[in-house]
């Protein structure tokens, strides 16, 4: 008995409406004035809050930036919303620099769009990520040693009290 593998690797059909990621991420990337890691440490340097979203275990397996800001992407719009009450003590109105920074430039322009989408306008995100900034000889800590393990927390009170 043949059995025809085709059938196998065939691509569902998306549903009505629906968009793959790669069209996400362009919508995303084309509302953004996108820093090269140099900008990014220069726009920093000026006074922009620079988020890591990164979750912690890829931040001490690869290092982080001296002084910015570890906001875990399952949190971050909660804590820069100023109408919401787990905001952090900086998200005081919607005109903040903010620019976030992943591992490799694609997750965190999604997070800047979703921190566009809540009124952060100048919110924007890393070409290439923290990779890129290390590629670049900014400023690295780490890696670290692995930590014990996190407390669980929900988004809304999950990294409070770092702050």
């Amino acid at each position: 008995m043949s059995h025809d593998h085709t059938q196998d690797c065939s691509v569902p059909v998306p549903p009505p409406g629906s968009r793959g990621i790669d069209d996400i991420l362009a919508e995303a990337r084309s509302r953004l004035r996108r820093l090269d890691p140099e900008q990014a440490h220069v726009a920093y340097r000026g006074g922009a809050l620079l988020v890591d979203i990164r979750p912690a275990a890829q931040r001490a397996a690869h290092g982080t930036v001296p002084g910015s800001l570890a906001i875990e992407r399952n949190v971050l719009e909660w804590r820069f919303d100023p109408r919401c009450p787990a905001r952090l003590p900086q998200a005081v109105g919607y005109d903040l620099p903010v620019v976030v920074l992943c591992q490799e430039g694609y997750t965190s322009s999604l997070a800047a769009a979703a921190l566009q989408d809540i009124g952060l306008h100048r919110a924007t995100d890393v070409v290439g990520g923290f990779a890129a900034w290390r590629i670049a000889g900014l400023p690295t800590l780490g890696p670290t040693p692995p930590l014990r393990s996190p407390s669980v927390a929900s988004p809304v009170t999950a990294g409070l009290a770092h702050f």
